[in-house]
């Protein structure tokens, strides 16, 4: 079997940074990451995924765009948070 990296410990605070993660890991981190947020009552997230070409806020806005928690999210606009994206979701799904 070959040698899997050890999973890597995500504090689930609202706060997720995707540096340390592979793009194809993210339809699976995402979805499970807002579900362990609300389990804490957490309704305000901040994704972040860097400036760089944009290919992985894209995927991570496809994924925003599927999930029927998410109320609300667009780019943070303060200076010191270029490259991130900020969530709005919440328990009930039947908007």
């Amino acid at each position: 079997m070959p040698n899997e990296p050890d999973p890597i410990e995500v504090p689930i605070n609202g706060v997720l940074d995707l540096h340390t993660f592979r793009p194809n890991e993210l339809g699976e981190l995402l979805p499970e990451y807002i579900e362990a947020c609300l389990e804490k009552d957490i309704t305000s997230l901040r994704i972040i995924h860097g400036k760089g070409t944009g290919a992985l806020r894209r995927g991570v806005h496809a994924l925003l765009d599927r999930n029927p928690h998410v109320v609300s999210y667009g780019l943070a606009t303060d200076k010191s948070s270029w490259g991130a994206t900020l969530v709005e979701i919440k328990r009930d799904v039947n908007r």
